[in-house]
Parts: structure tokens; sequence; C-alpha cells
């Protein structure tokens, strides 16, 4: 397959009515990312080589949108919505130039398989000039039947007109089509628009290829790949569907996952062998978990490198910058951001740890916090190997502990502290006997003289 060059045309122009949204349907996100970019990914994977990307409704947020997730497709716009083929024609100037393969995929259908594309292909390789994707259910109400005679598609039939015999089928049109490149402007161009809608319909072109004594077939992809989204409600079945999809993955790697359907997985969240993942805990993207960690329930993790045998959570956040080293430990209740906590540091609660390092060894006490933003710029904190940073403290950026600092608790430290010192930044203790006593006295009596 490597030997046959491929170009990918994926509709993208579609409005999206239903989704009730300013933004283009196919932009929407499954795992962190848009829909349409699943579908250039299952492409690449396929060997799809070149993509042609055909856009209509918010032409410029899909062309901004598409530098990220496929800087090297070409976009074509469809001025008027008048079919399926309209669409793909839509990309003549790309198609023209010449290819083996031709792949036709639909920017909202984010579940479709690699697999299902390559199988497409082969058959391409094998001598069909026309191969529909289609998908077996036992409730085909609704969805196009594909009818073959002789181990041949010789049609695509709604099902408004399918006969009776025919409404039996249960081989249906999931939408996604692979075209010999030889083939594929001479059929394309003959489609006409004799139909109610006065449309020109892609899955005509089954027909024209048959009567044309060319070689049509059908592959079967499970029902997933087939799945279109249209609302808001599809989006989260899709959603379910690509995470049951992931989580199994996981666990197959040797990720032990106690609750399975609470952990939610971004589109490239990468986790090691012998992690284990507590519940409800969320990877966001950009997340990299080495073998042997261990996450907490309830942590929120997302732009964060976690090295072998960490310690996460629970109720852990660590946002994008974050990176702990081997046997690092972030506690419950803490938040690290753009911050190294180097090898066998503790930052075990209710602590905010960001743009700093934590050396190796280091321990911050409770309720530490590094004191980063003055309202105008950031700045760093640096805390030496094997520190101690007693509860209570706040650290004002620019300021560096030094390698075996000590910081007394309740401390504010505004200037840096060398190795191996111990530095105080708090108010002197005065104790007075018995003024405890005088205050509550005084204040029952003037909550007394209130209620009167």
């Amino acid at each position: 397959m490597s030997q046959r060059s491929c170009l990918s045309v994926i509709l993208a122009a579609g409005e999206g009515t239903r989704m009730k949204s300013a933004l283009p349907k196919v932009l929407h996100q499954i795992a962190g990312l848009p829909m349409v970019a699943h579908v250039v990914k299952a492409a690449e994977a396929a060997g799809a080589g070149d993509l042609a990307l055909v856009i209509g409704h918010g032409a410029e947020e899909m062309r901004k949108a598409a530098q990220k997730f496929a800087p090297k497709a070409e976009a074509f716009v469809q001025e008027k919505r008048l079919g399926t083929a309209h669409a793909v024609l839509a990309a003549r100037a790309a198609i023209s130039k010449g290819y083996d393969d031709l792949l036709v995929m639909f920017g909202d259908t984010p579940l479709i398989d690699p697999g299902a594309l390559t199988a497409a292909r082969l058959k391409l390789a094998q001598g069909a000039a026309v191969v529909v994707i289609g998908f077996c259910t036992a409730n085909p109400t609704g969805y196009g039947r594909l009818i073959e005679k002789g181990g041949k598609l010789v049609a695509i039939r709604e099902e408004k007109d399918c006969s009776d015999e025919e409404k039996k089928i249960t081989f249906c049109n999931g939408g996604l089509m692979a075209i010999a490149g030889s083939q594929a402007m001479k059929l394309l161009d003959a489609v006409g628009n004799r139909n109610a809608k006065g449309e020109y319909y892609l899955t005509d072109i089954v027909e024209l290829a048959s009567n044309q004594g060319l070689d049509v077939v059908a592959t079967e992809a499970s029902f997933e790949n087939a799945l279109g989204i249209n609302n808001r409600a599809e989006l989260a079945q899709a959603e379910g569907i690509w995470q049951a999809r992931r989580r199994q993955e996981a666990m197959l790697s040797g990720v032990t996952l106690i609750a399975p359907e609470t952990v939610y997985f971004s589109h490239d969240t990468e986790i090691g062998a012998d992690t284990i993942v507590e519940p409800n805990v969320w990877f966001g993207p950009g997340v990299k978990i080495a073998g042997g960690a261990r996450i907490h329930a309830f942590s929120h993790i997302e732009g964060a490198i976690v090295a072998a045998h960490c310690d996460v959570g629970p109720f852990a956040r660590l946002r994008p910058g974050a990176d702990l080293k081997q046997k690092a430990k972030v506690g419950n209740f803490c938040e690290v951001k753009q911050a190294v906590i180097e090898e066998g540091a503790k930052v075990n609660h209710l602590t905010y740890i960001g743009d700093a390092r934590v050396g190796a060894g280091a321990n911050i006490g409770a309720g530490t916090i590094t004191c980063n933003y003055d309202g105008y710029l950031k700045h760093f904190t640096d805390i030496g190997e094997g520190a101690f940073v007693g509860s209570n403290s706040s650290l004002v950026a620019p300021v560096t502990i030094g390698k075996g600092g000590y910081i007394a608790s309740g401390s504010v430290i505004t200037e840096s502290v060398p190795d191996d010192a111990l530095a105080f930044g708090r108010a002197r203790q005065k104790t007075i006997p018995g003024k405890g006593k005088e205050l509550r006295e005084r204040f029952a009596s003037a909550a007394v003289a209130k209620k009167r």
C-alpha cells in the first residue's frame, strides 16, 4: 500500500445547525481534539498521503484550526451546498493531479478506524473501481441499504426508495468511500442532479460505475466507524465510545484503572505500564505518565510530565509545565504549574508551586505558596536540594532557597536564603497574661447590648 499514492478528501463544509453553536460542527471536540482532526489522524494512519479539506461554514476559522492539526492539507471552499458529489468536486484541482487512490471521508465521523480505510484501499489495489464502507445492524431503519448481486455492489438505495424485500437488508451505507484515481474524475463528473432536491449525490457513482462494467464492492466495518455527529447528544455518545476504546487499550497495555468508566483521557495521553489510576481522574491534553506511577482519585492533570514511581493526589492539580521527576510526590489539594519537582521531593498538601524548581529530596510544608505573580510579570522561585520549607510559608519571587536551607513555619520570605541557613520571616510573638479573658468578657457584653 505504501507504493500507491493516495488523496483523502475530507468533507467539512456542513453548517451543523443542530449543534446550536457558532462553532463549525467539525471543530467540536472529542477527547480534546476537533472531530475533523480525528478523521485526519485516521487518514494519515491509513497512509492517505495528501489531504484535501473541503470547507464552507466558518471557512476562516476552519483554515486557522487546520493549521494546527493538518498543516499540509490543501483547503477548498464549497461555495454552495449542492450535495456530496458537488462537495468532493470542490477539490477538483487536487483530484486532477492523479492519484492511485481517492478516499472520501466526512469530518463529522470521528470514530473511523484506520483499518477500515486500509481495507478499502486494499480492494482498490486488487482492481476495484469503487469501494463503499458499510456496516451491519439489526435495526437498519433510516439507513441506505447496500444492494449486492453476486458479491458485487450494484446500488445504494435510500430507505424511502427500497422495496419491501430490500428493506430487510441489514448491510447499510456508512458513507465513506474509496475510488480508483483513474476513474474518479469521470465518475464524479457523470453524477447528475435529477432528484427531488436537485443535488449531486456521491452515492450515485455506484450505479454509474456498475453500469459501465467497473468492479464495485463493499467492505464491512463496525457501526462506530460510520457514526456521524449531528447534535450534542451524539457528540457525547461519540466521546463515550472513544473513551471506552482508550480505556480498554490502556488496560491491555498494563495500566490499572480501578474504575475505568470514571477516568477520562485526551487524544494524546501517554501512560506507562504498571501505573495505577484511581477513580475520577481527568487527563487533559499533553500529559505523559511514566510507568509505575500512582494517580490518586479526583486528580486533574493537563500539559504535565510525570516520571516513574511518582505519587500524585488525591485532589491534585497539575497544570501545563508541571514536570515531576522520579519518585516525586504531589499530594492532596496541591497545585503545580510551570515547575519542576525533582527526584524524591515532596509537596504533600494544600500547597501552590508555580514558576519554580523544587530540588531533589526537598520537603514543602502544608499551606506553602510561591508568590510568583506581581500583577504584571511572573517570577521564579528556586528551592534547593534537601531544603525544608515549613508550613504556611510564602516565598515571594524572585527568591532562592539554598541547598539544605530551612524555612521556619509561617514565614514570609522576600530575600534569598543561603545553603544550610535558617530563615525566619514572621513577627515576634507577644503574650499578655489574662488578656484573653478580658477580651471574651468585652465581646460578650457588646453582643448582649446589640441584641437589646
